[in-house]
């Protein structure tokens, strides 16, 4: 399938090597320059917005706000296999994800930012999987995240912002829309997991089997509910500690990508997640056509005849 884009004005849009997803709060890019609104069409259905595609310094991004501008999508209401294939079809090789969380342990402060390597899914209701209808396949997902990029997005934290910056720990995705219940995030505490949220899965499945490399920007804006000398969480209180959050957010993400620059056209693990093919079990003459063509973009090159 061709990787041609075309804007409003059908003009070719030039390939992008990085994508990043605004999370709440996150609807745009101040840095981003020379910037196109693109809508890209996929075999999934619409993604959650229209791609805001420019450059931070020499690097090509793509940037999508998660839940559309406006913030009208509920986590559980993403259409998050449309976005990571619109990404895909942009050229993408590198996602970073941004998302707000809620802190499960004491030394990660509401204001403060996280670099997880590991989550846990307590999702129900959402398309987690590139494979099915025909066509199976079987990828490792002992390391949800890049190591090699998510070092890229720690030394960028860590050198540009005025907080604390933690690296490694373990993000649990939960269902939403509602915030947990005390004992649900007791428990999330008592098993060690660092940060709570509603987004990065299946958007981390997703972008392995797409063989994309993926790391997450976590920025913690509360305690949950399990802290007994804090208030449950609410809005408000989200949303004043979101404020300051998003701000280093977005002096991470050009730091971020003045690093990546160095190392754009290197082969990081996740470009090589499905092995080379051998992690698709179904012969290439045994999948249904229209399966087959929804899913060309991502990992056509690899069925051949067996």
């Amino acid at each position: 399938m061709s990787q041609m884009i075309l804007d409003k004005n059908n003009q070719v849009i030039e390939p992008v090597t990085l994508a990043v997803i605004g999370g709440s709060g996150l609807y745009q890019i101040d840095s981003l320059k020379d910037i196109t609104q693109v809508q890209v069409e996929t075999p999934f259905g619409s993604p959650s917005d229209e791609f805001m595609v420019g450059r931070l310094g020499a690097l090509r991004v793509a940037f999508l706000p998660r839940h559309a501008k406006g913030h009208k999508l509920l986590p559980s209401e993403i259409n998050y296999k449309a976005n990571m294939w619109a990404i895909k079809k942009l050229g993408a090789r590198f996602v970073l994800s941004v998302s707000a969380v809620g802190s499960l342990q004491e030394e990660v402060a509401p204001g403060h930012l996280v670099c997880p390597d590991q989550f846990i899914d307590r999702t129900y209701k959402r398309d987690n999987t590139f494979f099915g209808e025909g066509i199976v396949g079987h990828i490792s997902f002992g390391d949800p995240i890049d190591p090699k990029l998510a070092t890229l997005v720690y030394e960028a934290a860590h050198e540009v912002c005025t907080t604390t910056v933690h690296q490694g720990g373990t993000y649990v995705c939960i269902e939403g829309p509602t915030f947990s219940t005390r004992a649900e995030s007791l428990l999330f505490k008592a098993a060690g997991a660092k940060v709570i949220g509603m987004t990065n899965l299946p958007e981390a499945r997703l972008a392995r089997e797409a063989e994309l490399a993926y790391a997450t920007l976590a920025l913690s804006t509360d305690y949950d509910c399990w802290h007994e000398e804090h208030d449950e969480v609410s809005v408000a209180s989200v949303l004043e500690v979101m404020k300051a959050n998003i701000a280093q957010a977005r002096a991470v993400i050009v730091a971020f990508a003045a690093k990546l620059e160095a190392h754009a056209d290197e082969e990081f693990m996740s470009h090589s997640a499905l092995g080379g093919g051998l992690a698709i079990m179904t012969a290439k003459e045994l999948i249904p056509k229209e399966t087959l063509q929804k899913v060309d973009l991502l990992f056509g090159h690899y069925l051949s005849p067996k």
